[in-house]
């Protein structure tokens, strides 16, 4: 039913319009119900891509730094209790003569396929991630020394058996790791520290190995 209204605004009066209210509530069509919910898939759809692309590297799939030096502090809060884990330091050998010799896009496979072979022999409760470059980490809570270089030293086992390039089916490559055992007063940064000077020392006596701190 319409009805007129009258309004001011700062203290002057202005024209009276007409306002007209229908008394029938608007009703959905089922078109407009499946375009509504189609559209609340899309919303979702981007929502969980948005959260997933924020902890993930981009180009090989598995957890970005961010994401697993977050777990690192979670390892160490835990091992406060008791409960202590170990942190593997991964490095692809001879990363930068792979990129300089056969180029980028092979360096790229290089890295898809180490990331996509580890990932595959990943622990439930641990978390593998790429840090940066040809560097990866693997967080390993609850696990004592031992069994992580059991369990790394498999690892680099079944690097040693792949062949990433389809154009070079002879080609084949390896990698080198240093773990680290948390300690009561350690940081991230420090845990880190001493896999990775055990990683460099998994580089000096010839690569292709694991080292521990």
């Amino acid at each position: 039913m319409p009805f007129t209204m009258v309004m001011t605004g700062c203290g002057t009066p202005i024209a009276p319009f007409v306002l007209s209210i229908s008394s029938n509530p608007m009703k959905l069509h089922s078109g407009d119900i499946t375009s509504l919910r189609a559209h609340g898939r899309i919303v979702r759809q981007d929502r969980d891509q948005a959260i997933k692309a924020s902890y993930t590297d981009e180009l090989t799939g598995v957890a970005n730094r961010r994401f697993v030096m977050a777990r690192v502090d979670d390892m160490l809060t835990a091992g406060r209790d008791g409960n202590n884990g170990c942190l593997a330091v991964f490095d692809i050998d001879n990363f930068k003569h792979i990129n300089d010799r056969l180029g980028h896009h092979a360096g790229d496979l290089v890295l898809r396929d180490f990331a996509h072979r580890i990932y595959q022999i990943v622990r439930r409760n641990d978390c593998f991630g790429r840090v940066g470059g040809e560097e990866f980490v693997l967080v390993m809570p609850a696990t004592g020394p031992e069994d992580a270089i059991a369990m790394v030293e498999r690892m680099l086992t079944v690097i040693r058996f792949s062949r990433p390039l389809p154009e070079s089916p002879d080609f084949s490559y390896t990698c080198s790791a240093g773990i680290a055992a948390c300690a009561p007063s350690d940081s991230a940064s420090e845990l880190y520290r001493r896999a990775d000077q055990a990683l460099y020392a998994a580089k000096l006596s010839g690569r292709d190995r694991v080292r521990a701190a």
